[in-house]
């Protein structure tokens, strides 16, 4: 979910220049990474002019490029909450926003085929695809639910394409995500069919479940497994089961190991496409037919 408020205010930090380092870069180790106050007196400094913008550090850790100190950043702002990323130049006096982004001659053959290897989520599409699209999704993301219709058009267009859907629930952000992630592959285990109309279910009714609690949903999300073509109970008495968890547990750390930082974040042969809302249809599409062909 990508946030124009956020995006206009970050662009104050093009303003800077990167300092040249005198000597040769040292690899960032939790002894001289920058501290959480330090981090927090950055956001001050830079954006604490806008009462309107509240923030809360996530995490510091040494970067891709162990030179560097990658900070994750939670911002609430008038349009909703977005993680951003600051990476920090090892004398800790510059720092780049956004994402490292893959490089080389084949610059996404390492996420395709680290994808092709752990992405197992329930599939759909072409039974031989020349390109997976490869979804990590929350079903109680407003811009997941916004995405839907692009990936189903993208879908019905390039019939040689198959997509795999990652569930990656924002816990901190969404309070019933997880319940919805757990009924949803609960059904997969039933139906592969079923899995998709429970999910069309949920985004259908998103809105008027937004604000309920688990306690609330949860009959709501029975219902829909029922319409779905699933047996309730049977679906209920799965989401206890450990491994469910586990498989959840393992799609968001597949999530995290490629760099997902929000929802929805499509990998399209290996490419990373984290603003589905933000970029034309017909780019998409285009990608998508590219990346099929070029491998």
């Amino acid at each position: 979910m990508k946030n124009l408020y956020l995006m206009c205010l970050l662009f104050v930090l093009a303003g800077g220049t990167a300092a040249q380092q005198s000597a040769a870069p040292k690899a960032a180790t939790s002894g001289n990474l920058p501290s959480k106050e330090t981090v927090e007196e950055f956001m001050r400094h830079t954006f604490g002019y806008d009462q309107n913008l509240k923030w809360q550090v996530k995490e510091i850790k040494p970067a891709v490029d162990p030179a560097m100190t990658e900070v994750t950043v939670l911002v609430n702002t008038p349009e909703g909450q977005q993680l951003f990323k600051l990476f920090v130049t090892p004398d800790g006096k510059n720092a780049i926003s956004g994402e490292f982004v893959p490089f080389g001659a084949n610059p996404f053959a390492p996420l395709r085929q680290l994808l092709d290897a752990k992405a197992k989520g329930p599939s759909r599409g072409a039974a031989n695809p020349e390109v997976t699209i490869v979804e990590f999704g929350d079903l109680q993301c407003p811009a997941c639910k916004r995405a839907q219709p692009t990936i189903e058009k993208l879908l019905s267009e390039v019939p040689n394409a198959k997509l795999i859907f990652q569930q990656y629930p924002l816990t901190n952000l969404h309070k019933w995500a997880e319940t919805a992630s757990k009924y949803a592959l609960c059904v997969n285990r039933q139906n592969k069919d079923a899995f998709w109309k429970f999910v069309d279910s949920v985004y259908s009714h998103q809105d008027e479940m937004q604000q309920m609690t688990v306690e609330q949903v949860e009959p709501k999300l029975k219902e829909y497994v029922t319409e779905a073509g699933a047996n309730a109970d049977q679906a209920t008495q799965c989401t206890s089961d450990p491994a469910v968890t586990a498989e959840i547990i393992n799609s968001s750390a597949l999530g995290q190991e490629v760099g997902v930082t929000g929802t929805p974040t499509l990998f399209v042969g290996g490419r990373k496409i984290a603003n589905v809302g933000g970029i034309p249809y017909e780019t998409l599409k285009e990608i998508t037919e590219f990346q099929a062909k070029n491998k």
